[in-house]
């Protein structure tokens, strides 16, 4: 069963990718799908792991940023606490 998910990117990156899926013919939909079941099919110990660094690398310009939020320990075991009530 197919859920609709909304996601925020740079515009000049989503016209990039939308290219790259219609020369490849396939939606930009289930393309986030393929490339987001390859990251979480594996166990990954960072971003710059992932194997889709040199698709992005091709879709995006310059060098690939990852923006992460450093969070605290405390907020960790918060979180971990949390989930498990």
């Amino acid at each position: 069963m197919d859920a609709k998910i909304t996601l925020s990117f740079d515009e000049s990156v989503i016209k990039k990718a939308k290219r790259y899926a219609e020369d490849n013919n396939i939606s930009l939909s289930r393309l986030t799908e393929f490339l987001l079941n390859k990251v979480t099919s594996k166990s990954y110990q960072s971003l710059e792991d992932l194997p889709i660094a040199d698709w992005v690398s091709m879709v995006g310009e310059g060098e690939v940023v990852y923006y992460t939020k450093p969070r605290k320990n405390k907020n960790l075991k918060n979180e971990f606490f949390t989930s498990k009530k």
